[in-house]
């Protein structure tokens, strides 16, 4: 008969009394673990400057803007928008993608920028940066870092049926100098 390299352990099978020493050292650990935690953090806090705080200047919404569409008896469908200080001014404003109402067929946009003064109750349009009578759709609407992006979608010619938008181009609109510049985003060509 061959002997084992390895000694036969003691404890080859567990009991009923493993398990409660088990679980008695484990509480033991937990309990312990609760009692002794470390002190709160205490962070320095910036000391707030003396002087009157900004006046806070929420971003206009479009519902309550008159848009300059010429819609008739239809409603105006705000598609998409969003926020944002794009002028630097340390108010937002909002750009609106907006169209008629239609039942049928697909209404051109109309690209809109929103702002509110502080002493004025309602917003105002400030800017059409896409106008509904260029027939042209809107699609990946973004605002971000003082940059609107959007793809439009539009037509060579007049002849080109409303169902078929033929030309596609990714633009940006930016706040240079006093007017919003478009410019098309680099990388980006038209189709």
């Amino acid at each position: 008969m061959q002997q084992s390299a390895v000694p036969e352990l003691a404890h080859a099978h567990t009991r009923p009394i493993h398990w409660l020493a088990t679980a008695t050292a484990l509480a033991g650990v937990v309990a312990l673990s609760s009692a002794l935690q470390p002190d709160a953090a205490r962070a320095a806090q910036p000391v707030p400057k003396a002087g009157p705080a900004p006046a806070i200047v929420a971003a206009p919404d479009p519902a309550e803007v008159d848009l300059p569409l010429d819609c008739g008896p239809v409603g105006v469908v705000v598609k998409r928008k969003g926020s944002g200080d794009l002028d630097g001014d340390g108010r937002p404003e909002t750009v609106a993608v907006a169209h008629c109402d239609a039942s049928m067929g697909t209404p051109p946009d109309g690209v809109y920028v929103l702002t509110r003064s502080t002493d004025a109750a309602r917003p105002r349009v400030v800017a059409t940066l896409v106008n509904p009578k260029d027939r042209t759709t809107v699609s990946d609407f973004a605002v971000r870092d003082a940059v609107v992006t959007a793809t439009l979608h539009g037509y060579s010619s007049p002849e080109v049926p409303n169902c078929c938008p033929d030309v596609t181009d990714p633009v940006k609109w930016q706040w240079k100098n006093g007017a919003f510049v478009r410019s098309t985003p680099a990388g980006e060509q038209s189709v």
